[in-house]
């Protein structure tokens, strides 16, 4: 059976979006021909508006609608706590934790399996901002995710800021058993992890 091209457009569009296969491209888009109009004009708009009315931070370098972001420009926050993520979809998280300090975002991890580098991060930025003196840092978290992907970048971090000699506190987001798990089912990269990560009563 021959299908409508537009209808064939779409489905092929949403098989692009990460996590969505080419049953699940087909629902969302038969889904979409029974929405009225309206609702479809302000979907379509919504996509076209998503980089147009978007901006980089240039100091942290989240998504956000201005430049510096809400959070870089909040007085209450710490300047001297700067915590580094992979994606801006990571400082949502933490956000719920009430963390006090500030961010920044590297978009993404180093990968040579998929071309990535550090070159293709925002470490440089980071470099920079940590050696500033209208700022001066304190401690850096590396909260990057706890992959190889993850814990090669925070290496790599560790080392450049040692190279450049910048006298600060680096930590790294102590990792393990989550809440309400039992030890027995437990693996041990999450025990080990758990013990290292273990801190004072």
């Amino acid at each position: 059976m021959k299908i409508a091209r537009p209808i064939t457009a779409l489905i092929e569009s949403f098989s692009k979006l990460p996590g969505i296969g080419p049953k699940s491209a087909q629902r969302l888009t038969y889904y979409l021909l029974h929405v009225p109009q309206v609702q479809l004009d302000e979907f379509a708009d919504s996509i076209l508006n998503l980089k147009k009315n978007t901006k980089l931070c240039s100091i942290c370098k989240n998504i956000s609608e201005d430049d510096p972001c809400p959070i870089c420009t909040d007085p209450m926050r710490d300047k001297s706590l700067v915590m580094v993520v992979e994606q801006p979809l990571d400082i949502l998280a933490f956000e719920r934790t009430h963390f006090k300090g500030v961010y920044h975002v590297l978009h993404g991890a180093i990968n040579p399996l998929e071309n990535i580098g550090p070159d293709e991060l925002y470490i440089d930025d980071l470099l920079k901002r940590v050696s500033s003196i209208e700022y001066p840092v304190s401690e850096l978290i590396i909260a990057t995710n706890p992959t190889m992907e993850g814990n090669a970048t925070a290496m790599y971090l560790g080392k450049q800021l040692k190279i450049n000699n910048l006298k600060l506190k680096i930590t790294r987001l102590g990792m393990g058993i989550p809440t309400g798990a039992d030890l027995e089912y437990a693996d041990e990269t999450t025990l080990t992890q758990a013990l290292e990560g273990r801190r004072e009563l």
